[in-house]
């Protein structure tokens, strides 16, 4: 934490040296690496984020059928519910992305990526987001990073994104582990988040919400995220078991019971 106060005041110092005098201080600094993505085979958006701060979660925000935000360096929390309000309303991440910058004074501080619902990407890293910093975007997602050990970060993220198997939440774990593997945040680890919604709002909330997972503080944050991964699908094919049972397909029930048992001993 006193890291972080010291980051700010040397910022705000250059900032000020600079002429930019009207600087308004974010909610908090969220130095950090994330990506949002879009699944265009089942329409999922997903986000997923690491830090070396408390409760990073609060950072990443997506909504079933319209897309999903990462806002974070000197953080605007804003962002992610305007930036998903716009995109409702019939706005391209680009334009949402581009409207949001537009009105917001302290707009060189920030870290933004958005993605809507037709795959368009659109993202920002301030010219005064604390080195390393950078963000790469390819097709139907976005990874970004800041205070990072190497500038290496974004690129490894990219090409682990791509090359990955398995579901939008495995792919974004792989994007985040190969983060940590190029050196990730200068400061270290402490939390880390993962969000995956439907593609098709259901009207309910919690139904739309596949994966809504975080670790607020952890010396492994992306060990332990994987872990309730790993819990979260057993879980999931136990719950299928007991939806078997319940009709009387036993030989199905016992098949989802096996996978949840060798998922979670």
């Amino acid at each position: 934490m006193r890291m972080d106060i010291i980051l700010w005041l040397t910022l705000a110092a250059a900032c000020a040296c600079a002429g930019e005098v009207n600087i308004v201080r974010p909610s908090r600094l969220a130095h950090t690496y994330s990506i949002v993505a879009y699944d265009s085979a089942t329409g999922q958006f997903g986000a997923a984020v690491q830090s070396h701060y408390f409760r990073v979660a609060d950072v990443i925000w997506a909504e079933a059928g319209i897309g999903a935000v990462a806002t974070q360096s000197l953080v605007d929390f804003a962002y992610g519910p305007l930036g998903l309000d716009m995109m409702r309303n019939g706005k391209t991440a680009t334009q949402a992305l581009a409207g949001l910058l537009a009105s917001d004074p302290s707009n060189s501080v920030r870290q933004v990526a958005m993605i809507d619902r037709y795959g368009n990407v659109a993202a920002h890293t301030g010219a005064k987001c604390i080195p390393e910093a950078g963000n790469r975007t390819g097709k139907n997602y976005s990874v970004q990073a800041n205070l990072m050990l190497k500038n290496t970060v974004w690129d490894a993220m990219a090409k682990a994104f791509e090359s990955a198997q398995g579901d939008l939440a495995d792919r974004m774990m792989a994007a985040l582990e190969a983060a940590q593997g190029e050196g990730g945040d200068i400061r270290g680890m402490q939390s880390a988040a993962i969000l995956v919604v439907t593609g098709k709002p259901t009207g309910q909330v919690w139904r739309d919400r596949l994966v809504d997972l975080r670790v607020d503080d952890s010396p492994k944050p992306l060990d332990e995220l994987k872990r309730l991964l790993t819990i979260q699908r057993a879980y999931k094919h136990e719950d299928k078991g007991d939806d078997y049972t319940a009709i009387g397909k036993t030989a199905e029930a016992e098949v989802e019971y096996e996978e949840a048992s060798r998922l979670a001993p």
